[in-house]
């Protein structure tokens, strides 16, 4: 690894593939704002696939995308469970 974290997820052209939409975010073209996106499904990747990789400690930016993440993911997700 080159960092603590998985890689996030990557998009490219065109803006709709096979029904799938690019996240807006990436399309607006605010660069600090995608930053903190790619940062942020980082962490969220990490804490599905390898919550160990996690025992680093995180700063309170990375908390709170972390949690965001997370309160989106199980809001998306609780019909699932």
């Amino acid at each position: 690894f080159s960092s603590k974290l998985l890689d996030h997820e990557h998009y490219t052209r065109p803006e709709y593939f096979s029904g799938l939409k690019c996240p807006e975010v990436l399309l607006g073209g605010d660069h600090k704002k995608i930053a903190e996106w790619r940062l942020q499904q980082a962490l969220g990747k990490t804490w599905l696939q390898r919550p160990d990789m996690l025992a680093t400690k995180l700063d309170c930016n990375e908390k709170k995308l972390l949690l965001q993440y997370v309160a989106n993911y199980l809001a998306t997700h609780e019909d699932k469970a």
